[in-house]
């Protein structure tokens, strides 16, 4: 149903001289996008996070170094000379630690990034928003001692909770991802064992319910994936908690404590929203296509009756950061209509009366008649509930 509502309402693009799986934004689904972009860096930065780029491609030598050559190579694209597609973006965050000299005192390190990253997912599970090849991960790593664990993986499942609530997410539900057996995992019982045991407590102690599922851990630890349906019933994983002491082993990575001794520290993984793409398709499915106000695509429809003048209401929206657009074309019913059938949050109708009185009567989303308010005022209110 969601791949079907972002063509209708002009949100995504697929095309077969660009492949299966590899969607394109159009204006519409990059303001989506974008509006729900700066809601998680905004987020993020209160945090303390701090935002990285990096390049979506390295040398094999950087995955086999990460373990994803040895465990993940079937899903990974083919080399081009000694490069690939990257995978996953957290080798780069950890090289982005390892590019100077940490303290104790920095702890915890958290590194985020909204990048890109590359599944050769098989032509037969590709389909709509949910599997993709070319994935946009609203990803982030936080490197953190030992003893501070129990404290990160706690605050990352209540900025989980914030984001759900502020995009409107319901029906989720909390899997604790256990390892299974067989040669697909890391070595280390106690590593597991330790990691499992903290990932189950922060569950416990915010009251999560929850199922363990042996077999679904990542190759290299455990994690708490939040399971959300879409509108057939089917569970997806967007948001991820991970817990990592293999990587880094595996890259060297250090800090210095309050002792002067050289410490390892603990890597933990981890998505607030998941992918870009996933998480339009799910927002779609759980809303009928109708986004809340703050992150849809058009906040405001702005239909003209005849000639009366729209400039001071469209000037004032614009300046206060609204998506807004001009419908002057049709008859004022149809054009209604083609709002409604939109899912535009608000329509302002302009008449001579209400511009020469400098208001406009607006129209909230499911409303069944139309408030006259001042333009400033109405302004106002459509910014409140689009921020």
């Amino acid at each position: 149903m969601s791949a079907k509502l972002a063509r209708e309402l002009g949100l995504i693009h697929n095309h077969p001289l660009i492949g299966a799986g590899l969607p394109v934004w159009l204006p519409a689904g990059a303001a989506v996008r974008s509006a729900i972009e700066d809601y998680v860096r905004g987020l993020e930065r209160r945090a303390g996070y701090q935002q990285v780029y990096s390049p979506p491609i390295g040398k094999r030598e950087l995955y086999e170094l990460s373990g994803h050559w040895q465990h993940f190579a079937e899903d990974m694209f083919p080399l081009m000379d000694d490069e690939v597609l990257r995978p996953s973006l957290c080798p780069h965050h950890a090289l982005v630690f390892a590019a100077r000299g940490r303290s104790y005192r920095e702890l915890p390190v958290r590194i985020g990034e909204i990048g890109q990253m590359f599944r050769a997912e098989r032509s037969g599970v590709v389909g709509g928003l949910n599997r993709v090849r070319c994935i946009t991960l609203n990803d982030a790593h936080l490197f953190c001692a030992p003893e501070q664990l129990d404290a990160e993986v706690g605050s990352v499942l209540d900025l989980i909770g914030e984001c759900y609530d502020k995009l409107g997410i319901s029906g989720y539900r909390y899997r604790l991802s256990l390892r299974g057996p067989g040669a697909k995992y890391v070595d280390g019982d106690g590593m597991w064992a330790r990691a499992e045991g903290i990932l189950r407590a922060a569950l416990v102690e915010r009251g999560c319910e929850f199922e363990e599922l042996p077999g679904e851990a990542a190759f290299y630890g455990p994690k708490i994936d939040i399971q959300v349906p879409d509108a057939a019933g089917r569970e997806w994983t967007l948001s991820t908690i991970q817990l990592d002491f293999h990587k880094p082993e595996r890259f060297g990575l250090e800090y210095t404590d309050s002792d002067g001794s050289r410490r390892r520290p603990v890597m933990i993984h981890r998505s607030l929203v998941g992918s870009m793409e996933r998480l339009l398709g799910l927002l779609l499915d759980q809303h009928d296509g109708a986004l809340p106000a703050w992150c849809a695509p058009v906040q405001v429809a702005v239909l003209p009756i005849g000639d009366a003048p729209v400039d001071a209401f469209v000037a004032a929206a614009r300046a206060a950061g609204l998506r807004i657009e001009v419908h002057a074309d049709g008859a004022l019913g149809a054009r209604v209509a083609r709002a409604r059938d939109g899912r535009v949050p608000y329509v302002a109708v302009i008449g001579a009366r209400e511009a020469a009185a400098g208001t406009v009567a607006l129209r909230s989303r499911g409303a069944s008649e139309p408030s006259v308010l001042p333009v400033c005022a109405a302004v106002s209110l459509i910014g409140d509930h689009a921020v």
